[in-house]
């Protein structure tokens, strides 16, 4: 009996996975500097910054048969390293809220402030991160992506140019577009309002 075309052999699926696992272990031995930084960048403790990046890492290697290729490998595994830093900051965070909520006994600890904003801030913060949200979803996706790794994730003007393969100059020069097309779609939205 002749094989369909339709059915697939194991062996280019085997070959497949072995070129994405060799060209993400390529993109963590060239960035992983990088990496510890961005995520240092969102911890600000450099054992809880370790600790990610290997959450991270571990990760990427368990999912790297879902990597598609539509975008850098260099890209895709840097979103998991942020994801994987705001996971364990969101950790320490839940962690920190129990222990205070157990404390009900004699309070040896000093009092502390309420440092969240009040119902008028929070609404206000919500109010200028959905106008915001709405004005960044208007802009094209290579000024989109570029706004938001500079400005969301925190990322510098050479980390920027670096994941997403161009010179500084145009990190720069996109960052400035997308500023203005954002200071247009507010003006819009504003006035209507």
């Amino acid at each position: 009996m002749a094989a369909t075309a339709l059915e697939l052999s194991p062996e280019p699926i085997a070959e497949c996975y072995q070129s994405k696992v060799q060209e993400l272990t390529d993109v963590i031995n060239h960035h992983s500097t990088r990496f510890r930084r961005i995520a240092l960048r969102h911890l600000s403790n450099v054992a809880d910054a370790e600790d990610a990046v290997q959450d991270a890492l571990l990760s990427a290697f368990t999912h790297v048969n879902q990597f598609r290729g539509q975008a850098k490998m260099s890209t895709w595994l840097t979103t998991i390293v942020i994801n994987s830093a705001r996971m364990k900051l969101r950790r320490r965070l839940t962690s920190v809220q129990l222990v205070l909520d157990e404390n009900d006994g004699p309070q040896d600890l000093p009092t502390l402030s309420d440092t969240r904003p009040s119902p008028e801030e929070a609404y206000h913060g919500r109010e200028i991160a959905e106008t915001l949200a709405h004005a960044t979803s208007r802009l094209s996706p290579t000024l989109r992506t570029t706004f938001h790794l500079r400005n969301i994730d925190g990322l510098s003007i050479r980390e920027t140019a670096d994941l997403l393969g161009v010179p500084t100059g145009t990190v720069k020069a996109r960052l400035a577009r997308a500023r203005v097309r954002l200071k247009e779609v507010i003006k819009k939205t504003s006035r209507r309002a």
